[in-house]
């Protein structure tokens, strides 16, 4: 990523030769990508970095790059997101996916893993200048199969967010009822009352008040409660459940 850049271009940078009749294949090089998401200014968005070089240079890509030879997937992704876009504020990191197709990338095979990433609303990372944050519905130009690891990442928490507490990862530890809607209707893209969302969210025992309020304000009324999710890891609190869209 510039000065600091992303290695995905020293992943093959060596030309791919045939293979002869009966000769074993070459290993295939192994990426970790990284879907990361956050609610900014109500929407969600997703951090890319834009390439400097070919291929696709001038084109937005995920962070990530090659796995160090002794590393693992996850320690891979999180040292390459500390190191490369400042990113050390995941309150949650997943697997999403591995993509192995054969034409993926120009420069030989090169299978990819993407990660589902994601930062609480309240925490602004420092990133550096090739890196920005996009709206995830409204993607810019990408360059690999990237854009669809991006759609992929946001099914996924779509669906998380009906049967889990996911949506720990994406508030502050302490948050009144009306800014939560507001983090899940980002995440969902539908309208989502703050009055059902407690109702449920407290009936599948993921959230409770804090006993605290805020003041109200200019116009009066009565102080909003503070509430926190119990636990600050993943749980299945409702395997069966779908948070739908009103009409539905």
């Amino acid at each position: 990523m510039g000065g600091t850049g992303v290695d995905i271009d020293d992943i093959s940078e060596q030309p791919v030769h045939e293979n002869t009749a009966g000769a074993p294949a070459p290993p295939a090089a192994h990426e970790v990508l990284a879907v990361v998401f956050q609610i900014r200014q109500g929407r969600l968005s997703v951090l890319l970095w834009r390439r400097a070089r070919p291929p696709f240079e001038g084109a937005w890509v995920l962070p990530g790059g090659r796995i160090g030879a002794s590393e693992g997937l996850d320690e891979s992704i999180r040292r390459q997101l500390a190191q490369k876009v400042d990113v050390c504020d995941l309150t949650h990191l997943e697997q999403l996916e591995t993509r192995g197709d054969p034409g993926r990338h120009p420069h030989g095979r090169i299978l990819a893993t993407s990660y589902l990433g994601l930062v609480p609303a309240d925490i602004d990372p420092v990133t550096p200048e090739d890196t920005s944050w996009h709206p995830a519905s409204g993607l810019p130009s990408m360059g690999f199969d990237h854009a669809a690891m991006v759609h992929a990442g946001r099914r996924r928490l779509r669906a998380k967010l009906s049967y889990t507490n996911v949506g720990f990862a994406l508030a502050p530890q302490e948050f009144t009822m009306s800014e939560l809607s507001g983090y899940y209707r980002a995440a969902l893209g539908h309208d989502v009352a703050a009055t059902n969302l407690r109702r449920v969210l407290l009936r599948r025992g993921q959230i409770e008040e804090t006993g605290r309020s805020v003041p109200s304000g200019r116009s009066g009324g009565r102080p909003a409660a503070l509430f926190r999710f119990r636990a600050r890891r993943l749980e299945i609190t409702d395997a069966f459940a779908v948070l739908r869209p009103p009409s539905q």
